[in-house]
């Protein structure tokens, strides 16, 4: 059974990382970046303090380089976060990471599920 993550959304569609307002965002827990369009690939998986963490990605020409870019994120309870940044790792094989957590992936829904 997949722990269920109700992942962030701007009204209706997906947000743009970089014209989110972040302002209000109070959350810890993962997020994904992605690019708009054509394959979808995956550039970026993470956790942390979702403001400040999208923040960084906004300034980071690695991550920025891939063009447009969406984001969603989803509260986690920190006692889950390696485990879930994991599983979201393994799944999508994020095209930009340094590191991801050594847990035992925690399996969630993922976008669009």
């Amino acid at each position: 059974m997949a722990l269920e993550l109700q992942w962030v959304k701007c009204s209706d569609h997906w947000c743009s990382l970089q014209r989110v307002n972040l302002g209000p965002v109070k959350a810890s827990g993962v997020y994904v970046i992605w690019e708009q369009g054509g394959d979808n690939r995956v550039v970026r998986v993470g956790q942390g303090d979702i403001a400040d963490r999208l923040n960084q990605h906004r300034n980071d020409p690695t991550i920025t380089s891939y063009g447009e870019l969406l984001v969603t994120w989803a509260s986690v309870d920190e006692w889950y976060m390696d485990g879930v940044e994991r599983y979201l790792a393994d799944m999508y094989s994020p095209l930009v990471g340094d590191r991801f957590p050594f847990a035992e992936p925690i399996a969630v829904n993922l976008l669009g599920q």
